[in-house]
Order: C-alpha cells, then sequence, then structure tokens
C-alpha cells in the first residue's frame, strides 16, 4: 500500500530527477522509493558510510523495470472529449 510524503528539495535537484526519471521511464516517486530501499536495506551506520559507486550502479542497472504509459496530448483528449458531445 502506498503513502503520499510530502518532502522538499533544491529547484535544480527536482529538475535533474524528473529527466533522469523520464529518461529511464520510472516515476520521480518510484524512483525515490528504490534509492530509499537500497539505502535502508544496508548496513551502513551513516551515508558516509554507503559506496556512493555501488548506489550509481544499483541505480544504473537496477533490476526493478518500470513500464512509463504514454499519455495523450491534453489538446487531443480536449478534442475528443468535445468531439463526442456532438
Amino acid at each position: 500500500m502506498d503513502s503520499k510524503l510530502t518532502l522538499s528539495f533544491n529547484q535544480d535537484v527536482v529538475k535533474q530527477a524528473k529527466k533522469y526519471a523520464a529518461d529511464n521511464n520510472i516515476s520521480l516517486s518510484r524512483l525515490i522509493e528504490h534509492l530509499l530501499i537500497q539505502v535502508t536495506s544496508s548496513n551502513h551506520k551513516s551515508l558516509e558510510d554507503y559506496p556512493i559507486s555501488d548506489w550509481v550502479n544499483m541505480v544504473a542497472e537496477g533490476e526493478i523495470e518500470y513500464k512509463k504509459t504514454v499519455k495523450s496530448a491534453r489538446k487531443k483528449s480536449k478534442d475528443e472529449f468535445f468531439s463526442s458531445k456532438k
């Protein structure tokens, strides 16, 4: 069961993370969830102990695969809606 969580990040970080997620066909929520799972499932006592190269490899080559659904363009959806009313 998913839970909502409000987080605050630097705008540049959010922009880069959204681009990374989109380029990898994953939602930003699932990307962050995956990263949190990786960080919390290890035996590292602090972030300084966490091997960054392992983290980068897990993100880049992770076993989790998410499919992004293609959404229709807003104008197309609007046109379809109004044409169905005729």
